[in-house]
């Protein structure tokens, strides 16, 4: 993982959560929360909330009585979310990074993240972290996207970059979004960490944007490729979007454009 993959600072929440939501995460989102508020836990922490599409899908589910903590290692991301969501006494926001939570062991009865793990440095370590704070019995969920291969977007945007930049290809959404979707791997490792009973479904979603440029601006500008792009040339952010669109409108038209996304969904209990 480079360093700047974890980097989701100045411009970038407010294009990710404008574009890049409603683009690949909105029905992700629902399908985890409704599986989140399927057990009725009155304890829920999430991780890596981001710009918080999972909290304001789950939010509405909860009872009265629940705490939900809602935390992200990215304050700006935090910020984003928590002044979309709009006062709700339940939820708690908190800076937090997932590998070093500053929560008691056994403080939760569930915990989810949505496309998160994939940015953890050491995996396993995150793992631990988050069974030491579920109670006995408790259920991390959590999803991760399949093979770059598997959606489209991604796919033809990272090309399009890889073309501009030929001999420093910029690959954050090969190497990390996309970089942890072998199930076996999933599975030995939530093992290693201590979890049981480990189901994970594969669900396909369609993604559609308004046209192929709204498409490109998500990936290119709301996602830390935007960081690679940058620090390869300062100048060259507009030209790679621009060539990224064109990539996804002549493969999906020029008007509305519709492509696969692909990604797994995992409960663990602890």
């Amino acid at each position: 993982m480079s360093d700047t993959d974890q980097l989701f600072t100045g411009s970038i929440p407010e294009i990710y959560d404008t574009y890049l939501v409603p683009l690949i995460f909105e029905p992700y989102a629902a399908d985890l929360a409704r599986r989140v508020a399927d057990a009725s836990p009155t304890r829920i922490l999430e991780t890596a909330a981001g710009t918080g599409v999972v909290t304001r899908a789950l939010a509405p589910l909860l009872g009265k009585d629940v705490r939900y903590i809602v935390s992200d290692l990215n304050q700006a991301m935090l910020d984003r979310a928590a002044g979309r969501q709009g006062t709700d006494e339940r939820i708690a926001w908190r800076q937090a990074d997932a590998l070093h939570l500053p929560f008691e062991p056994g403080s939760f009865d569930a915990v989810c993240c949505q496309f998160g793990v994939m940015f953890f440095p050491d995996k396993v370590a995150g793992y631990q972290e988050t069974l030491r704070v579920l109670r006995p019995g408790g259920r991390f969920l959590f999803n991760v996207w399949d093979r770059i291969e598997d959606n489209d977007f991604s796919r033809l945007v990272t090309e399009a970059a890889s073309g501009y930049f030929p001999g420093n290809p910029p690959r954050f959404l090969a190497r990390t979004p996309h970089g942890y979707h072998d199930v076996a791997q999933i599975e030995a490792d939530l093992g290693k960490a201590g979890f049981s009973a480990i189901e994970i479904v594969t669900l396909r979603h369609e993604s559609r944007a308004p046209n192929a440029r709204a498409s490109a601006i998500a990936y290119c500008q709301g996602t830390p490729l935007r960081n690679e792009i940058e620090a390869r040339d300062p100048q060259a952010l507009e030209a790679v979007t621009s060539g990224a669109a064109q990539a996804i409108a002549r493969e999906f038209g020029e008007g509305s454009v519709c492509g696969k996304i692909q990604a797994h969904v995992i409960v663990a209990r602890a």
